[in-house]
């Protein structure tokens, strides 16, 4: 029996050992409801404020800024429909005549006056909790500005500053990509909204940091950032738990409506097991970034040098320098991504096309045709992505078959012409 090698951490992460050991109580014994106030509640309130702290201190937010979701996909609804739907009354009033801009369903005003539809800004390069709530939202006549990123897959601040409109209230880009690593300006972005709601501007800036979590730094004071994602499954912890980071101060509308829990942001009986799980991940993440981030980057690195030179007719996509330290995403030119994915988990090897939320799509990544490529590049774009528990063996052992498994393909393709031909 062939040994399998898992290098598909950007769509999940296998429990920690350590982080299953912790969570293991409250799915036995510890079973109280975090909301009763005998003893068997009070125990759990009391592990479930722990982990908040926890998370909170990975972030250096508040403890009573954290509120606990179901993962990145609610987190980001919460953060932009929670966002648009609150703050819905700060519309900007215009007269109709000069309007050029859709007005907002349902909007209000005077005979002679109307409202402008608010105006949100988003990148191209998006995850589809974000990009698919954005392209909701404009079916709702709202406005969206997609950036783009360019060869290098980083947004750039001249077009942020470009895109800015009074009816500006919401910025929503990812802290950093999931296909490619790249990371983005979430600092400059976030020293921007500050300076404009200095001035008297109402503007929150919100980030998708799912996959940054627990490989580089997070520090919400330093990006300056009102909302800001994470999941679970991508640091160690279980499915099913995630976090929103909401600047205090910040209204939002929620999108669970039932209980009281989560100061009202996001009714449910909380799952503390999970909950548990998330705030012993979190530590661990934030205990061993500095390490962690070294050892990725050296596997990624031998990873990326060594391919390059045992296999021709390549394209690293994404900018190599300002990126996560255990994603790379490679084309192989003359190769279909989907026939050498299956090609490699046949051979005990899981890697990825793109992002796990696009499975199934019969388009090439959306991300890698951001870049500037052609159809090509983004047909035979591969995502190997590693966790601290991948070590050089298993670089080894991708190794030793991911160039066999190349000649193959493109020997079977008939489109294929070698770039020396």
């Amino acid at each position: 029996m062939f040994r399998r090698v898992y290098l598909d951490n950007s769509a999940t992460t296998p429990i920690d050992p350590e982080v299953l050991e912790a969570m293991m109580p409250y799915l036995t014994d510890k079973f109280g409801n975090a909301s009763s106030i005998h003893h068997f509640g009070q125990e759990t309130r009391s592990a479930v404020d722990t982990a908040r702290h926890q998370v909170a201190g990975m972030l250096n937010a508040r403890p009573n800024e954290i509120v606990f979701t179901s993962g990145g996909t609610e987190s980001n609804n919460l953060a932009i429909r929670g966002l648009i739907e609150r703050r819905a009354d700060t519309l900007v009033r215009i007269d109709a005549a000069s309007a050029s801009k859709p007005i907002l369903a349902g909007g209000t005003g005077d005979a002679d006056k109307s409202v402008r539809a608010p105006h949100i800004i988003t990148s191209v390069i998006e995850h589809p909790a974000v990009k698919n709530v954005c392209e909701d939202l404009e079916k709702q006549n709202f406005r969206v500005t997609y950036l783009p990123v360019y060869e290098d897959g980083i947004v750039r601040m001249s077009d942020v500053d470009a895109t800015l409109t009074d009816e500006t209230i919401l910025i929503s880009v990812m802290a950093a990509n999931n296909e490619i690593g790249t990371i983005q300006p979430i600092c400059e972005i976030g020293q921007l909204v500050r300076k404009l709601r200095e001035s008297g501007r109402k503007i929150w800036f919100h980030t998708d940091a799912v996959q940054a979590a627990g490989k580089m730094r997070l520090d919400v004071e330093e990006i300056g950032c009102d909302l800001l994602s994470i999941s679970g499954h991508k640091i160690h912890a279980p499915k099913g738990i995630g976090a929103l980071y909401v600047r205090r101060g910040v209204r939002l509308h929620p999108q669970y409506i039932g209980g009281r829990q989560e100061r009202e942001r996001r009714g449910g009986t909380e799952p503390d097991a999970q909950i548990v799980a998330l705030g012993k991940a979190c530590e661990m993440a934030q205990g061993s970034l500095i390490n962690n981030a070294t050892k990725l980057r050296n596997l990624r690195d031998s990873l990326e040098n060594r391919i390059g030179e045992m296999i021709p007719d390549i394209t690293f996509n994404g900018d190599r320098e300002h990126r996560l330290p255990n994603i790379s995403n490679i084309s192989f030119h003359g190769v279909e991504g989907e026939g050498l994915l299956i090609n490699l988990d046949m051979q005990g090897i899981a890697v990825s096309t793109g992002s796990a939320c696009s499975s199934g799509s019969l388009e090439p990544s959306p991300v890698i045709r951001a870049l500037g490529g052609n159809e090509d590049v983004a047909r035979s774009a591969i995502r190997f992505s590693l966790s601290r528990f991948n070590d050089s063996a298993d670089i080894d052992r991708l190794l030793d078959i991911t160039p066999d498994a190349i000649e193959t393909l493109r020997r079977l393709s008939p489109a294929y012409k070698p770039a020396d031909k």
